[in-house]
């Protein structure tokens, strides 16, 4: 999409803090937030990240025009001395990020940043806002995937997006989580995605009758001819239409590399049998029957069990709003102060809701791999100092349930660290991968699961297990605290 400067994408209060410790410049320490979330959406054992291409351009442009800066005098709110700092404001600090596309789990950091406070506090709101939409929509989407079984899903939701950034980069996340195609068209040039349609039932309804709208529709499209066949009576019309058409086509000699039926109504699961039948019989077995009508996961799920005949779904309004899960519940978390000394003090927010309760210090995360699987055993957040050996046993142990404990004897494990360096002191020290890049990624990531971990319903959940050194520290912190 062309530039638009979102400096001013932020909660007011970002600001007035910022002015608070611009005006008490010794309280602008370096310090160290963290974005993660607490739960997984949709009931799901896993998220996967995305939005992070986006979030690397805000920072990028990050900067206060004189609009900005006039907009925000006038509120009165603000003074004289600040509004000149804003206007030579740019970010200087570092960022370190999980690529797009990773299997995420709850609690772990999805984003670090480091820098002064007043720079770090500013680009809370956005981070969120992109991260938070993006993650969400790729994770949705990544259950559908799962739902189809190997058929392709196409993206469909453009015109039931929450607005055009939405249905933008909701199109964008979907790719990431497996859509083989969007029909959003500015999607498809901003990200070099593949775009995919057919023609609505207008199309149809504009002719004198049905055959001669298909036929139509035919001779403009022949290499890509997936006919609409439920505008009247999917069986007793719209079937024997398309059938005549296709074997037009073949006895002219006419290539058909991709020709079909879409269906966007009635019973699903009976009328693709039928369908699939019908086309079989009239020597059409490669012919694609393809599907829309308010699907997600569960219905694609029960129509897969019902042996509907279906090889290809377009999925709109549920896929790219997350209809039933709406929102991903990302968090943005002071971590640590940097003393005088140069070294961070590690801080931690406390709650009456021990979920809340946040992990303290500079941290990082490994991945645990079992070594003859390849499946995903843990993550393990530690602290930024700490090393692991994989020619040593390595224990594990569930934070809330200290007492339940696994020690992964050497050689039988392997270890990927996932965080990034994204930004070095105000630089982007990263290029993010094209679009399809990140899917093909993303498909290898979800492979890395168990089957158990992927189920819809009741998942079995990966363990994100604290380094002893990190446990440890929270629990001091937490003793200290409580003794106050």
């Amino acid at each position: 999409m062309s530039y638009q400067n979102l400096t001013l994408l932020t909660d007011l209060y970002e600001l007035t803090m910022m002015q608070g410790y611009y005006k008490n410049k010794s309280r602008n320490d370096t310090v160290i937030f963290d974005m993660f979330y607490r739960t997984n959406p949709l009931d799901n054992g896993y998220a996967i990240a995305a939005g992070l291409e986006q979030m690397i351009d805000y920072i990028k442009n990050l900067h206060f025009s004189e609009d900005d800066i006039s907009y925000l005098g006038s509120l009165n709110i603000f003074e004289e001395d600040f509004l000149d700092y804003l206007r030579h404001f740019r970010f200087s600090g570092d960022i370190y990020s999980i690529p797009e596309g990773t299997v995420i789990f709850p609690r772990e950091p999805l984003v670090k940043v480091i820098a002064p406070i007043m720079e770090a506090q500013l680009v809370e709101t956005a981070i969120l806002n992109i991260i938070n939409h993006q993650s969400l929509i790729a994770t949705k989407t990544a259950r559908v995937v799962l739902a189809a079984r190997g058929d392709g899903i196409m993206e469909f939701g453009l015109r039931r997006a929450q607005g055009p950034d939405a249905g933008v980069y909701g199109a964008r996340a979907a790719m990431i989580g497996g859509c083989i195609g969007t029909s959003n068209v500015l999607a498809g040039q901003l990200f070099d995605v593949p775009i995919k349609g057919t023609h609505a039932h207008s199309w149809i309804m504009s002719f004198p009758d049905e055959y001669t709208a298909f036929k139509a529709y035919a001779d403009l499209y022949p290499s890509a001819c997936i006919l609409l066949i439920d505008t009247y009576d999917t069986l007793k019309s719209g079937l024997p239409n398309a059938i005549r058409v296709f074997t037009e086509m073949r006895e002219a000699g006419i290539p058909m590399p991709f020709y079909g039926i879409r269906m966007d109504s009635g019973d699903l699961a009976y009328l693709s049998k039928k369908v699939r039948k019908a086309l079989d019989e009239a020597g059409f077995p490669d012919a694609v029957i393809s599907a829309s009508n308010d699907l997600d996961e569960f219905l694609i799920d029960s129509l897969k069990a019902q042996g509907a005949t279906i090889t290809s779904w377009g999925v709109g309004t549920n896929l790219i709003t997350s209809k039933d899960w709406p929102a991903f519940g990302g968090v943005y978390k002071l971590a640590a102060v940097m003393g005088e000394d140069g070294k961070f003090i590690p801080k931690i927010k406390l709650s009456e809701n021990t979920e809340k309760v946040t992990n303290p210090g500079n941290k990082k995360i490994y991945r645990v791999y079992e070594k003859d699987s390849h499946k995903v055993k843990a993550d393990l957040i530690c602290l930024e100092e700490e090393i692991f050996d994989e020619n040593e046993s390595l224990l594990l142990f569930d934070p809330a349930e200290p007492w339940k404990k696994t020690r992964l004897q050497p050689g039988s494990y392997t270890l990927r660290e996932l965080m990034i360096p994204v930004f070095q002191h105000g630089d982007c020290v990263y290029e993010s991968p094209k679009v399809m890049e990140i899917r093909e990624y993303c498909k290898q990531e979800l492979d890395t699961l168990w089957e158990e971990t992927r189920r819809l319903i009741n998942p079995h959940n990966i363990y994100v297990d604290l380094s002893k050194k990190l446990y440890d520290m929270k629990i001091e912190l937490l003793d200290r605290m409580s003794a106050e």
